[in-house]
């Protein structure tokens, strides 16, 4: 084994690489891009039409990555978007002699027994941290962003916009380490029913009079919680939560009260199978979550 860092550093990129993952710099021994920001940019090279960020000049050509890995040791991050990837971030909780905080490994375990399913076989990575990276392929045609907290505590997601640091990376706080798993699983149905948007309501006329969108209001009430009520194991919780996702924007327009799509999705989820305490958690992350981003859209759009 090579003791050279920037031996080594060539080496998890172009492994990286080899797995289909575009792949950059980062600065050495850092997790930040070692690529130059927009304020310092020459328009030249690679720049030459434009300013091109580290998502945009990511790449998977092996004759770039000697060039780029040659002249110094750069750590390596993986663009998530352009490769494909969903990668999980489980987290590790700041305080780490407190009982009563689980890792994020622990949370993402406990989802996964919550939908019936086991931890995916995939491949991960031991962070410097001591938290870990799971990959995930993403479904052809899905365009994922990143999220924090949406799936739970301590687990974040790196998707299009984001980046992770590469297996073989050294930072001061410890390395990047390869775990198991020799390539990326698809992503879990009900993994990409948790992240995957809400569909926007579409956009009523400027003089439409409220009744008319308190009726769509109960048209979608209904609709979301007979397809809460009738979810199999494996996407119950899933489809709970992109229910309420999708309800929470009339609760913030007004058009329907919190209490009754709380106590609505709360039946239809026990009716599905799911306990009263897993309703109750999934309902309230996820209706705080879109009534906060929906509070502006009627106003905007009138």
């Amino acid at each position: 084994m090579t003791h050279d860092p920037r031996s080594a550093m060539l080496r998890a990129a172009l492994d990286a690489a080899e797995r289909g993952w575009y792949v950059f710099p980062l600065r050495p021994g850092s997790k930040r891009p070692a690529l130059h920001g927009e304020a310092a940019c020459r328009y030249t090279g690679d720049c030459a039409n434009g300013h091109l960020k580290w998502e945009q000049r990511a790449t998977r050509d092996p004759e770039r990555i000697r060039t780029t890995w040659w002249s110094a040791p750069y750590n390596v991050g993986v663009a998530t978007g352009p490769s494909n990837l969903l990668v999980v971030d489980l987290d590790m909780p700041k305080h780490k002699g407190s009982s009563d905080a689980p890792s994020g490994a622990a949370t993402f375990a406990a989802l996964c027994e919550r939908a019936g399913q086991p931890v995916p076989d995939s491949y991960r990575v031991r962070t410097a941290s001591g938290g870990e990276h799971l990959y995930f392929t993403a479904p052809d045609g899905l365009h994922l962003t990143n999220t924090a907290r949406t799936v739970g505590e301590l687990v974040d997601t790196r998707a299009w916009g984001g980046y992770v640091v590469a297996a073989g990376s050294v930072t001061p706080a410890g390395g990047y380490e390869a775990l198991c798993g020799s390539v990326a699983a698809p992503l879990p149905v009900w993994l990409q029913s948790i992240l995957q948007p809400a569909p926007k309501a579409p956009h009523a006329p400027s003089r439409a009079v409220a009744g008319q969108s308190r009726r769509y209001a109960d048209v979608a009430l209904t609709g979301e919680t007979r397809y809460v009520a009738t979810a199999q194991p494996g996407e119950r919780e899933g489809k709970l939560f992109r229910a309420a996702r999708a309800l929470g924007r009339f609760v913030a327009w007004g058009d329907l009260p919190r209490h009754v799509v709380e106590q609505a999705l709360q039946e239809a989820g026990e009716a599905a199978g799911l306990t009263a305490a897993e309703c109750r958690s999934t309902i309230r992350s996820a209706l705080n979550w879109s009534i906060s981003h929906n509070q502006t859209s009627r106003r905007d759009a009138s």
